[in-house]
């Protein structure tokens, strides 16, 4: 076999074609915690904004995926699940899985390993208190990730979703990963804070067009759509709508398996279903190539 050449469809369960997955990112305040947190500003539109999540936007949401009858996996951080105690039991009690999503989303390259460590421990020890049980499944802010982040959560047992080196599920040092997607997160085409944004969101009719181009290409090569998107944005009105709309077409057919990320990830460990490790080894500088140095 030649290294061009296409490999295997994936292995779904009952033979089905491709995989769908509803995720939300329950964000709310917690980014603006983070940007914010050594100098508090007297501003309230952006904190308005993503409290709308909590407030309305999550409900929406719930509401939407109980007509559909569709599970889905909500990863909160845990300053919100903090200020709101009422969420992940409810979430929980509907049947949705929840996972980690940070503490105060905290950007990566702005932490400390030790910081790390310390932040996810805590937000395992306020989701148990919350649900009575350890989630399964972590999902970085920003999605983003460095070695000792994915050594905790090795250590840790949790699948991870936050990388994007495969469209089906994969191993990255021994860590089940259930890849995201830039192209199907609805932050990059809605999210608009105020009018030094540079741009406008793109209207619900572009981007339902946009996402059954990818559930198109999803049922032709075998692979998952990793839906994400936020309270705080996907729960306003119209975007409910184009949501309601995408499900349609998602259950409509039945050689999709729709499924939560912890399924899909067990689903990888239980069965050997997927591609081989990879390493999580970052390359060397550029400048140490012998080609740069003219060697």
């Amino acid at each position: 076999m030649s290294p061009l050449d296409l490999p295997e469809p994936y292995p779904w369960p009952d033979g089905r074609q491709s995989a769908f997955c509803f995720s939300i990112d329950v964000d709310a305040h917690a980014p603006w915690m983070w940007s914010n947190r050594k100098d508090v500003p007297e501003l309230l539109s952006h904190l308005e904004q993503r409290r709308y999540g909590p407030r309305i936007g999550i409900s929406r949401i719930a509401d939407l995926l109980a007509r559909h009858g569709v599970k889905a996996s909500f990863f909160v951080p845990a300053a919100v699940a903090e200020e709101n105690p009422w969420m992940l039991p409810a979430l929980t009690e509907a049947g949705h899985e929840i996972g980690l999503h940070g503490y105060f989303h905290e950007i990566v390259n702005e932490t400390r390993d030790e910081e790390f460590t310390r932040v996810l421990e805590a937000s395992i020890a306020l989701f148990e208190s919350q649900t009575g049980r350890k989630p399964a499944g972590f999902r970085s802010p920003a999605w983003e990730m460095t070695p000792h982040m994915l050594a905790e959560v090795k250590r840790h047992g949790f699948y991870d979703s936050s990388l994007m080196g495969f469209d089906t599920p994969y191993s990255v040092d021994g860590v089940t990963e259930v890849p995201v997607n830039w192209a199907t997160d609805d932050a990059i085409f809605f999210k608009f804070l105020d009018g030094r944004d540079a741009r406008a969101p793109l209207g619900t009719n572009q981007m339902l067009e946009a996402w059954k181009e990818e559930l198109a290409a999803s049922r032709r090569f075998s692979t998952l759509f990793m839906l994400t998107v936020h309270d705080w944005i996907s729960g306003r009105g119209s975007r409910i709508t184009m949501l309601d709309r995408l499900l349609e077409d998602v259950l409509s057919d039945r050689n999709i398996w729709v499924a939560t990320a912890g399924e899909i990830a067990a689903h990888y460990r239980d069965h050997g279903a997927g591609r081989d490790a990879v390493s999580p080894d970052i390359p060397a500088s550029l400048f140490d190539h012998p080609a740069w140095k003219g060697a």
